[in-house]
């Protein structure tokens, strides 16, 4: 089983974009059962008294214009543990590689990546947080995850 992490700042945005795309990619390929996909914060903003904010409501109707839900999905945070426990821990943006190191130490077992590395490219998710373009980030997430359910296939999972 692959498990994947995917993560940025307050986990209201592109972090579950990313969580529920890849859901969908990969029961869409009947794989579902070889995965397990999840998504946190770098952050505490989002997260009052122990309980995490639900997905951001554009977010979310951008999602549900590809027909893909979130229902039930609140922020969490990362915790350190998570490094021991996910394979990869991808993130949107060069910040949110930065915070996860403080978290979780050096790479040593090289499983932080940015999510648009398995699209080929070399830059950040844009933050629809700023942008208010949740379907441009929709496109580069989906963009990203369908590269990354392209480079697990060709390791052989």
């Amino acid at each position: 089983m692959i498990k994947i992490l995917f993560i940025c700042h307050g986990n209201i945005c592109r972090s579950p974009m990313a969580e529920f795309i890849m859901k969908d990619l990969v029961t869409k390929q009947h794989m579902a059962h070889e995965f397990l996909i999840a998504s946190a914060a770098t952050s505490t903003e989002e997260i009052w008294n122990g309980v995490g904010n639900p997905v951001y409501p554009p977010a979310k109707a951008e999602l549900k214009r590809h027909r893909i839900s979130c229902e039930g999905k609140h922020a969490v945070q990362i915790t350190k543990q998570d490094y021991d426990k996910y394979d990869l821990l991808i993130g949107m943006d060069d910040w949110n590689i930065r915070n996860m190191k403080r978290v979780f130490g050096e790479d040593s077992a090289h499983k932080m990546h940015k999510l648009l590395e398995y699209a080929g490219r070399t830059d950040d998710v844009a933050d629809p947080w700023y942008s208010r373009r949740f379907d441009i980030a929709y496109q580069d997430i989906y963009e990203g995850c369908t590269g990354l359910l392209e480079y697990l296939k060709a390791q052989g999972i």
